[in-house]
């Protein structure tokens, strides 16, 4: 038996990640000094924000069949599972700017750091779309891994325009 994921708890942990996102974001923005790069960080992490919404709405638009639970869950321990994936794995929930960016990070290194979790993300999801059966709307998490690729792409094209 194959594990599943219903695309209800999958959007669950898109919000999740999405928001430790902004958490990644504006710690970024506390660890550097320059104004242009907070300006671009706070920018980032509202981008973040905006998609929080997207996946909540996303989430709210479900029928009742895609936010069936696949298993019996007393414990509650896929819900666990997929919001340790999306504190672990992607963006770390509990940022602390000095321990995670170093001493005086550059701009340039935080977005490297970003540009790395996005790219964590967008396999995340398609890993685990296939964990999604089709009547479980599957079809949601393609949307996310689009998101996710917006994320990567806009994410290079900050990095290659630094002139650092």
């Amino acid at each position: 038996m194959s594990l599943q994921f219903s695309a209800d708890e999958i959007l669950a942990t898109a919000e999740r990640i999405e928001e430790n996102g902004v958490a990644f974001y504006a710690a970024g923005c506390e660890a550097v000094s320059d104004p242009e790069a907070k300006v671009l960080l706070r920018r980032l992490s509202s981008w973040e924000v905006a998609h929080v919404h997207i996946f909540t709405a996303m989430r709210n638009e479900l029928t009742a069949e895609e936010r069936m639970p696949t298993v019996f869950d007393p414990e509650d321990q896929i819900a666990l599972y997929l919001q340790s994936m999306a504190d672990r794995t992607v963006f770390t929930d509990d940022m602390k700017p000095d321990e995670f960016f170093g001493p005086e990070p550059s701009l340039r290194h935080i977005l490297e750091l970003a540009l790395e979790r996005e790219k964590d993300a967008v396999v995340f999801y398609a890993g685990i779309r296939d964990m999604v059966p089709a009547r479980l709307g599957n079809d949601k998490i393609d949307e996310i891994i689009r998101e996710e690729i917006s994320h990567v792409v806009l994410l290079e094209r900050q990095l290659r325009g630094l002139t650092d």
